[in-house]
């Protein structure tokens, strides 16, 4: 099977792709803004690692904020 290109994908396929695309930009944007200002101490791991994970399509900012970041001290 060939692979398609931009132009034999039908409009609704165009969209989708833009949206996911969208949105994988944004939590990826979003997680590197949060590990950047977030203090050492408050990461699980080092921040060169997360900042590797982070860039793993959009399973990486979803795990970033799921378990790379310790929880507030009381929460």
């Amino acid at each position: 099977m060939a692979k398609k290109k931009w132009a034999d994908l039908t409009s609704g396929q165009r969209k989708a792709m833009i949206a996911l695309g969208t949105v994988e930009v944004a939590l990826a944007g979003a997680a590197y803004i949060d590990l950047i200002r977030r203090p050492a101490d408050q990461v699980n791991g080092s921040k060169g690692k997360w900042a590797a994970i982070i860039a793993i399509n959009i399973v990486g900012p979803i795990t970033y904020f799921t378990r790379g970041r310790k929880a507030p001290l009381g929460a």
